[in-house]
């Protein structure tokens, strides 16, 4: 079970996209808690110094999908080997979707 999960779809300029990426970078190079901007709203996140990253891109149907997510522990995890069943899962946060026609 997910602790949070936000989603958002829309149209966006090149121009709002861009924007919504830089926003998004200013918010990893700072690092720490970090708040975004996401329409109507202000997501806060903690935002640790290592990250693991995946891109995807797929092309079919008369379109180009980009994916870029990343992933972080909520909290410091424990050792697995020493971690009761159960203890330090891993939850993860996921970012920007852009589709372009």
């Amino acid at each position: 079970m997910k602790d949070l999960k936000f989603e958002q779809k829309r149209s966006l300029s090149r121009q709002e996209a861009a924007d919504q990426l830089t926003a998004l970078a200013d918010a990893l190079r700072e690092g720490g808690d970090a708040e975004l901007e996401l329409g109507p709203g202000t997501l806060g996140l903690r935002i640790p110094d290592d990250l693991h990253s995946e891109m995807e891109v797929e092309i079919g149907d008369g379109e180009i999908e980009l994916e870029i997510e990343l992933k972080w522990p909520t909290a410091d995890k424990p050792e697995r080997r020493n971690a009761p069943t159960g203890a330090g899962r891993n939850r993860s946060a996921k970012r920007s979707t852009t589709k372009t026609p």
